[in-house]
């Protein structure tokens, strides 16, 4: 029983971004702000290595939103925030570190997940499941970096 108490707490752990995700208010704008410091670090890497990681986390984020959300007894529970640190890298992605992009990059990732632009709307209505959770997101990270790159482009 030990260990999957430890199983449980890590599942937990991971699914609200070190525990931003229980925040009593606005909790997925909280767990986005995850993103800034894991951009800051992702941003050396080469594009290969951040497609890489990406996925990797992506592939995670998947089984840990579905785990998380079995166990919470519903989906897309608030406190599942790992979502919002996928979308937020989407948004940010293969872009040099800066405080404008970084923040940019936040306000237009939450706005775009806020108002589910479809596809979004389609994953965040039709699968309840650990990748419809994270999908929605992922579709609101690329309108976000498309918007951004326009912004840093004529700015």
């Amino acid at each position: 029983m030990a260990g999957a108490n430890k199983s449980r707490w890590l599942v937990l752990l991971l699914a609200s971004n070190g525990g931003l995700g229980y925040a009593p208010v606005v909790p997925g704008t909280v767990g986005t702000l995850a993103g800034i410091p894991v951009f800051f670090l992702v941003s050396r890497l080469s594009p290969s290595a951040y497609i890489l990681g990406w996925l990797a986390l992506l592939a995670l984020s998947f089984w840990v939103a579905d785990r998380a959300g079995r166990l919470y007894g519903v989906a897309d529970d608030g406190r599942i925030v790992i979502d919002e640190l996928v979308g937020y890298l989407v948004t940010v992605a293969f872009l040099p570190f800066s405080w404008g992009s970084a923040i940019g990059g936040f306000l237009l990732f939450r706005i775009f997940d806020i108002i589910k632009v479809f596809p979004a709307s389609w994953f965040d209505r039709r699968m309840k499941n650990g990748v419809g959770v994270v999908m929605d997101d992922v579709v609101a990270g690329f309108y976000g970096a498309m918007v951004l790159r326009l912004i840093l482009y004529f700015v």
